[in-house]
């Protein structure tokens, strides 16, 4: 049995997981899902630690995220984040919308408000996948929406795609 301690998780046998594990981190005074995803039933211990690097600097992840978010919302070109706060301008009642942005507020458009409401709310880690290692959901709030902002990352934490999801 190769043993592998991972924060958040405990203790993990790399050389007979199961398929599927989960836990809560808490980040900023919110709770955050972390799940972790395996195709097979063992694992080279050096893609655990790069999942322990991702555990452990969420924080740094979350927030190279918001660039990237920010960037798309930016890009003429890119449309995923747009379309997501389009949406949700469009489809909130003003009730719903007064709680998340300020209306009277001058300095930021509504829908630069909405995009700063972007939390995360789950971080996917899938160490043995071929394509990408993380995938990581940003919402206005799973009260308010089902509809999900999602980054697919490589190891490194380098932007493969978003996308918007439900």
């Amino acid at each position: 049995m190769a043993r592998y301690i991972l924060p958040h998780f405990g203790q993990l046998d790399s050389e007979n997981l199961d398929e599927y594990y989960d836990t809560t981190i808490n980040l900023h005074d919110s709770d955050i899902r972390v799940d972790l995803n395996f195709e097979s039933s063992s694992i080279e211990t050096s893609r655990l630690e790069i999942a322990r690097r991702f555990i452990e600097q969420i924080a740094d992840f979350d927030y190279k995220n918001k660039k990237y978010i920010e960037q798309d919302f930016k890009d003429k070109d890119a449309d995923t984040v747009k379309t997501y706060i389009e949406h949700h301008l469009d489809e909130l009642g003003d009730d719903e919308l007064n709680e998340l942005i300020d209306a009277s507020n001058k300095k930021l458009s509504r829908q630069e408000q909405l995009l700063k409401k972007l939390q995360l709310v789950r971080m996917g880690l899938y160490p043995d996948s071929e394509e990408q290692f993380a995938i990581f959901d940003y919402s206005i709030g799973e009260e308010i929406t089902q509809y999900l902002v999602v980054l697919f990352v490589d190891e490194f934490g380098n932007l493969d795609y978003i996308t918007m999801e439900s």
